[in-house]
């Protein structure tokens, strides 16, 4: 471990003595901060969590996505989103309850960052401002505000109606897609998490999902399930080597 740390109760020990202490104002203040797995209590859950922290050099990020292969299943049930799984340190999702305790407090402006790599060689990033999840009673539905990048800005879609911001988080069990159903040509689909993949905030399916199936390299285009940013690539729907997702405040 490298420190231990309390978000929005906010008192940091071991590395820094703050009264708000960010990854970012880690990363200022210690430059020599370098990445790795912190331990973090934010207010309101009863148990310390562990997380990857990238210490860029704009600042420290706290990952909440990361996919480099097939290893870990991202086909999972609510309880499994929710809460949390695979390792930190490698593949995971760290869970909605706990980025939503990250996020909560209106007083902070957070940034999500999403990185995706190809298996030509290549990467691309999104980047959107004013990033927050609403609370478990509103199914943490997805808000997000301004986006710059090179991926293009598939959370809002690759064509108008199927805009993801404001929709709740879908899985198997659990649909909050919008869908019922939504017609696309002579298909028509009620549940998007089953023909998607993996849980996400479908809105009308939409063109961003990036805990769909991973494919392996020659296998990887035309999938309806992958891991895909649909602004990205294309015409048919290509899914990335890697991705991840990543948060810090400002």
């Amino acid at each position: 471990m490298k420190s231990v740390i309390e978000f929005c109760g906010l008192v940091l020990t071991c590395l820094l003595s703050l009264s708000e202490p960010t990854q970012t104002q880690i990363k200022a203040l210690t430059p020599n901060a370098t990445s790795g797995v912190y331990l973090i209590q934010p207010a309101g859950l009863k148990a310390r969590f562990r997380v990857y922290c990238e210490m860029l050099p704009d600042g420290g990020w706290t990952v909440f996505q990361r996919r480099t292969g097939g290893a870990v299943s991202f086909s999972r049930k609510w309880a499994a989103y929710e809460n949390g799984f695979g390792n930190v340190a490698s593949d995971h999702w760290l869970g909605l309850k706990k980025v939503f305790c990250l996020t909560k407090k209106k007083n902070k402006n957070w940034i999500m960052r999403v990185d995706l790599w190809d298996f030509e060689g290549g990467s691309v990033h999104a980047q959107y401002n004013d990033f927050r999840l609403g609370s478990k009673t509103e199914e943490f539905k997805l808000n997000v505000g301004g986006y710059s990048g090179d991926a293009g800005d598939a959370i809002r879609g690759a064509y108008p109606g199927i805009d993801q911001n404001g929709y709740g988080f879908s899985t198997i069990d659990r649909d909050n897609d919008g869908c019922s159903p939504c017609i696309f040509g002579d298909i028509a689909e009620n549940d998007c998490a089953f023909s998607e993949g993996g849980g996400w905030w479908f809105s009308r399916c939409g063109s961003a999902n990036l805990n769909g199936d991973w494919h392996p390299a020659g296998d990887n285009i035309g999938w309806a399930s992958g891991v895909h940013w649909l602004t990205w690539k294309g015409p048919a729907p290509y899914s990335a080597k890697a991705s991840r997702m990543m948060i810090k405040s400002v």
